[in-house]
């Protein structure tokens, strides 16, 4: 991906621009639309303030807890009609092996921010001509999100009343949800769907699986969605319905993205030329 060259009357090689990176001179649009090397300062900036919205956005949706209750028994009963609703026998039989769900609790709780940090600061490093675009896959995922969380509140499983559920971090007692504990006040506990967990796990997945160059780290891409579904549901904080609108939400920020560039991020140059 990159220059072409066409070859001159003279026997000459002359480049052709990439029609992405065109000049952007021609107005404001073609500017903005026109892949460029993310500045280092802005960057951390926008991502901070953008997470910063986010939480505040988030957090105060009205906790609607009838309502999420009802909506949380109507997602049980639909996934008993799909013959899919295996969330309690997984959620029971994962919290039988202390090891292993305590070590699920700390996945749920810190992996979601460091994998996706991990994957921006790769993408702005070895692609940044495809930076800004990926970033803003996730953005706009992230913001239909919260149009989610308004419109449907959802009881996670391990609220549901008079549910077979274990909330493993109470139970184990240790730091795995900011929706448990003495930390549930610093968070809506019913914004479960759709479950971002799985939303920003399937773009780090996805964009690894892409852009990576060794085979075994792209096999890794893949299996981090993967587990990290596992792992939702063996905390009881989601449903597997949850986890498919965190995609479709995922599919949203693709679309916006592609709208926007007019090519999908990955098919992107990997350089850009450095601002002015």
């Amino acid at each position: 991906m990159g220059d072409t060259t066409v070859t001159t009357l003279d026997g000459r090689k002359a480049a052709v621009p990439d029609p992405v990176a065109a000049d952007p001179g021609q107005g404001l649009l073609p500017r903005l639309r026109t892949p460029r090397r993310p500045r280092f300062w802005f960057e951390i900036l926008l991502i901070a303030v953008s997470y910063w919205t986010y939480s505040l956005v988030r957090n105060a949706v009205p906790e609607q807890k009838a309502e999420a209750l009802r909506n949380a028994d109507w997602i049980w009963q639909a996934e008993h009609a799909l013959g899919i609703a295996v969330e309690e026998s997984v959620n029971q039989a994962v919290n039988s092996v202390t090891w292993l769900i305590i070590g699920m609790n700390y996945y749920y709780a810190t992996l979601h921010f460091v994998v996706t940090l991990g994957v921006l600061v790769w993408m702005y490093r070895r692609h940044p001509g495809r930076y800004a675009a990926t970033r803003l896959v996730l953005f706009a995922t992230t913001a239909v999100a919260l149009v989610g969380y308004y419109l449907y509140p959802l009881a996670p499983p391990r609220l549901m009343n008079g549910g077979g559920f274990i909330d493993t971090v109470m139970v184990h007692q240790t730091w795995g949800s900011m929706a448990s504990g003495d930390l549930k006040h610093m968070s809506n506990q019913y914004a479960a769907m759709p479950s971002m967990h799985i939303g920003w796990s399937v773009w780090c997945g996805l964009t690894i699986f892409a852009l990576a160059a060794i085979p075994w780290v792209r096999v890794l891409g893949l299996l981090y969605p993967a587990l990290t579904l596992v792992v939702i549901v063996a905390t009881a904080n989601h449903f597997w319905l949850d986890a498919v609108g965190g995609v479709l939400c995922l599919a949203f920020g693709f679309a916006v993205a592609g709208v926007w560039y007019g090519r999908q991020p990955y098919a992107l140059p990997q350089m850009a030329p450095a601002r002015l």
